[in-house]
């Protein structure tokens, strides 16, 4: 399959995703269409965005946020797109929690003074095969149902979703949008906030700069590919010459037991002895 270029990518590609929230008004957008409700302004952190090394084994391809919410209280957010690994979903959602929670306080700080955060992922895949657009999950007691007021939020949404009786407009414009982030899916959308997102990732497209942070990408894609195919290679190949170097001494050692030790000089010329030798002691 071809790759794909800069300007025909959609928010689901992770890249495109990742580029386009560092612009705190994007973001707002977004979160805006998510939860339904204002967001003031946004802070975007973009230390946990587009991160990735020379040798690719660290990357975070997610976008961490501070907003005011309409009340005035500081709110954080761990957004990220995801397009496969659905079995993960929970347990890293458990993990962006607890990294949220780890850098939110200082020594000797009171916990009351931990913020509302929301974890937000944005599935192409319904990742709890129940047809919806979204999921959302509080802490709650299982035997009354009352929240546990702790301030947390997981939602997952689903772009392949079919309730959209029970979600607003809005959300499913966004979803739809998100897997097809043109002038043609634009078109056919009516909420002012979407177009407003396409607006701004129609400039983002035009951003030589993006364009070029995009190419280095694909080439650190290709380089860990490749890095990886090698260190797999060398690995297997370790593997089995130790295997090998193993089974060899094993049937030497049943060669001697067996008075068949003056056969072993002849092993390493003698390729239909070797296989002779090895069928007879299994080796």
């Amino acid at each position: 399959m071809a790759e794909k270029k800069f300007e025909e990518l959609n928010l689901k590609d992770a890249f495109l995703f990742g580029a386009a929230l560092q612009n705190p008004e994007t973001c707002r957008l977004v979160l805006e269409l998510i939860l339904d409700r204002p967001v003031e302004k946004v802070n975007v952190r973009t230390e946990h965005a587009l991160l990735y090394s020379s040798d690719f084994r660290s990357v975070r391809l997610d976008v961490y946020a501070d907003a005011c919410a309409e009340n005035g209280l500081q709110v954080g957010y761990d957004l990220e797109m995801q397009n496969e690994g659905k079995h993960l979903l929970p347990k890293r959602a458990r993990f962006y929690q607890a990294e949220i929670d780890a850098g939110a306080l200082k020594p000797g700080e009171d916990t009351e003074l931990l913020k509302p955060s929301y974890i937000i992922f944005i599935c192409t895949f319904d990742p709890f095969d129940r047809k919806a657009y979204r999921y959302t999950f509080e802490e709650r007691c299982l035997e009354w149902g009352f929240p546990l007021g702790d301030g947390t939020c997981k939602i997952f949404l689903n772009t392949k979703g079919t309730n959209g009786n029970d979600v607003p407009d809005a959300l499913v414009e966004f979803l739809r949008y998100v897997e097809q982030s043109d002038d043609a899916c634009a078109s056919g959308l009516k909420d002012e906030r979407v177009h407003k997102l396409h607006g701004q990732i129609k400039a983002l497209k035009k951003s030589r700069e993006w364009r070029g942070q995009y190419m280095k990408f694909e080439e650190l894609l290709k380089e860990s590919e490749k890095k990886g195919k090698a260190e797999g290679l060398a690995a297997g190949l370790a593997e089995g010459k130790a295997a090998g170097e193993a089974g060899m001494l094993d049937l030497i050692t049943k060669m001697m037991e067996n008075g068949e030790g003056h056969l072993v000089p002849k092993l390493k010329e003698d390729a239909k002895l070797l296989a002779r030798m090895r069928e007879k002691y299994g080796k």
